[in-house]
């Protein structure tokens, strides 16, 4: 039998790394006051416990406060970070999984006006669009203290007892000199490409100095802006040459392109819909270059590309990070014989999105990443009394539901409308570009099947049908239908957005569609508009077009608008259709100008408000069962038991979920999914 090259050991000067996958750093955002505290800690000891080899914490730890945080960074700067990485770290090789850290200055990505309200720095006055700062020049004093700050911040990570340390070398401060893009100086550090390294080699000297030879540091850098004025393949493969060969650095993790836009940003971290594994080749280049230890991570999303990538000689160590956030026991499977049961990252990029926009990361369909301390990732069973269990609808929140009651050991049956399980789901993948959401559908029905449970197709439940099958729970998961948005008049008149993505109305060819809901569906209505040949004006109320979504989902949406032609109108409302002849006439108005009036004359007006919940089969059976649909929502948010009571003398516990309460996400339909049945 051939050995799977994921499992062998790999060295890392004194470091013995278990196997071959990591999860590259980033910033899930759930620090606490700068600090990884506790749920910092179990984030990652989970992935230890799924049986990763390294977990590379921080994305990146900021090591000056000048360099404010952007999206929740630890502040390595502070002596009271130690403690807590240790916690960590002992966590993590409990289950012998090495521990490392990112360190950076973020230059100019990042804002002034936070934290101590100190100005941006970088090597030139070249602003980053992404963050809009506009930032100070960097003085030789500026220079002086900021290397000795890594020096001191790389003390605290060796204090902490992490296994090592890297530092960020792309969109930040260290490879802004790197780069003719963003540094334009005429000084000793700027120039040529030995002035451009020339603060590289002051940080790490600086380092070596404050943590020894023996430990362990490496470098996450730009090889290739691939930007008509930016860093070239040519300089950025000398650069790796040349950090390899300096006896002072441990390994390369290769990164390729720019992120100072949310467009750029999405070729480093590609999406649902781009390619996968865009950059490997080229880290397997520069590894072949360097003959130096080299990792890499850009949407290597599922085991047979990480395995090829280590076979192939590509790659020693191999980032498969946003699938450690669907799954933390991607190894564990592996090792188990179980590899078609790892929960599939969709590259739906929820996590990314959320963060950029000041949340924390989530997983769209994994709703115990981040919330380990209430929520486990290994469904346990129950010590209860089994019960008889009907799910009505076979959506993500009924899906999610069904999985977590039978992994309970429950007796479940699905009864689902339709002939095929997925509910919006199934409209969402009728974009081309998004059809890898349907992994989440796929897993879980997999895991039903694995499971026993029955799914009942083309049964529209009635309330006998239900109690037929006399349940001691039942869970209303039957989603919403589309509702339109308040109109004065030509409430008949619209489309929905769900007739367009379902075909079931065809795009005219002048449309204007009219969303107020903010998300993908419809962005994603106007996007196959559009690429139909359309006319398209899409019009939103804010200020901003799709605020529900986050800047890297937007960009494909943008992408086919402009090759498509489609004019985006904010601000505006549509506020009556009418019909005059063949066309239609759409009424739209301000809420910024009293009385602004202006009109369009379209073949077609499709519109996206939400849903409204589908609960007649709740409410039907509200006054039957024992607790009337209450939810105890203080013990739910808790984590214990939400309903009155499990046990009833008669009648049987009843709940809803999903969009069949209101109107939501696929994150909060499979978090509704687990929390509400974890404790039955």
């Amino acid at each position: 039998m051939l050995r799977d090259p994921l499992l062998q050991p790999f060295r890392l000067k004194h470091l013995v790394l278990k196997n071959r996958l990591m999860s590259t750093a980033h910033e899930p955002a759930y620090s606490e006051d700068g600090l990884p505290k506790e749920r910092y800690r179990l984030y990652h000891a989970e992935k230890a416990k799924g049986g990763i080899a390294l977990t590379m914490t921080a994305g990146s730890a900021i090591v000056s406060r000048d360099s404010p945080a952007a999206f929740g960074n630890l502040q390595a700067y502070r002596d009271a970070i130690v403690p807590w990485l240790r916690e960590l770290a002992n966590s993590c090789h409990e289950h012998d999984c090495k521990v490392m850290i990112q360190l950076t200055h973020l230059g100019r990505r990042t804002g002034w006006n936070k934290a101590d309200w100190l100005p941006v720095l970088a090597p030139s006055s070249v602003r980053e669009p992404a963050h809009r700062a506009f930032p100070k020049v960097m003085e030789a004093w500026d220079i002086e203290r900021i290397v000795a700050d890594y020096a001191s911040a790389a003390e605290r990570m060796k204090a902490a007892g992490l296994d090592g340390i890297e530092f960020e070398a792309y969109g930040h401060l260290m490879d802004g000199f790197w780069s003719p893009m963003t540094n334009t100086r005429d000084d000793e550090w700027g120039g040529a490409l030995d002035n451009r390294l020339r603060f590289t080699w002051a940080v790490i000297d600086a380092v070596r100095a404050a943590v020894g030879s023996d430990f362990i540091v490496g470098i996450r850098m730009v090889a290739d802006e691939d930007a008509e004025k930016g860093l070239s393949r040519a300089e950025g493969v000398a650069i790796a040459q040349r950090l390899a060969a300096s006896g002072k650095f441990d390994f390369l993790n290769i990164i390729r392109g720019t992120i100072e836009t949310d467009a750029a940003l999405t070729e480093v971290i590609p999406i649902t819909g781009m390619r996968s594994a865009p950059s490997l080749d080229f880290a397997g280049e520069v590894r072949e270059a360097t003959q130096f230890p080299t990792f890499h991570a850009a949407r290597i999303a599922d085991v047979a590309t990480a395995r090829h990538a280590i076979a192939s000689g590509k790659l020693d160590m191999v980032g498969m990070t946003r699938p450690h956030i669907a799954d933390p026991y991607i190894m564990r499977k592996v090792l188990e014989g179980e590899e078609h049961r790892i929960r599939p990252c969709v590259g739906a990029t929820y996590c990314l999105d959320r963060i950029y926009e000041g949340g924390e990361a989530l997983c769209i369909h994994n709703a115990a990443t981040g919330r380990e301390a209430t929520i486990p990732h290994v469904i346990t069973r129950t010590s209860g009394r089994l019960k008889t269990v009907v799910v009505v609808g076979a959506g993500p929140a009924g899906l999610e539901a069904a999985r977590v009651l039978a992994e309970r050991g429950h007796r479940v049956t699905v009864l689902e409308a339709s002939s095929q399980a997925g509910g919006q789901l199934r409209l969402a993948v009728q974009n081309p570009r998004r059809r890898e959401l349907i992994g989440i559908v796929d897993w879980r029905l997999a895991e039903l099947e694995r499971l026993g449970v029955a799914v009942r197709y083309d049964v529209w439940a009635e309330p006998e049908d239900v109690l037929a099958l006399k349940p001691d729970v039942v869970v209303i998961a039957t989603g919403g239908l589309p509702q339109n948005p308040p109109l004065e008049a030509g409430d008949d008149l619209v489309t929905s957005s769900w007739d367009i993505l379902s075909g079931a109305a065809k795009p005219a060819e002048t449309v204007l569609l009219f969303d107020d809901n903010g998300g993908h569906q419809g962005m994603s209505a106007a996007e196959l508009i559009g690429r139909a040949g359309s006319v398209l004006e899409l019009v939103s109320p804010e200020r901003m077009f799709a605020p529900e979504m986050g800047g890297m989902n937007h960009v494909p949406y943008m992408r086919a608008f402009q090759e498509h032609g489609v004019r985006v109108t904010i601000n505006t409302r549509l506020q009556a259709v009418r019909r005059d002849g063949n066309k239609l006439v759409a009424t739209l108005s301000s809420d910024f100008a009293k009385g602004w009036r202006e009109e369009r004359r379209v073949d077609q007006v499709v519109v996206e408000h939400g849903t409204v919940p589908l609960d007649e089969l709740y409410h039907a059976l509200k006054t039957l069962s024992a607790n009337a649909g209450a939810v105890d929502y203080e013990a739910l948010v808790s984590g214990n038991n939400p309903f009155p009571t499990t046990e009833p003398d008669n009648g049987f516990i009843l709940f809803r979920i999903g969009d069949a309460v209101a109107s939501r996400n696929i994150h909060a339909a499979i978090y509704d999914g687990v929390r509400f049945t974890l404790s039955l």
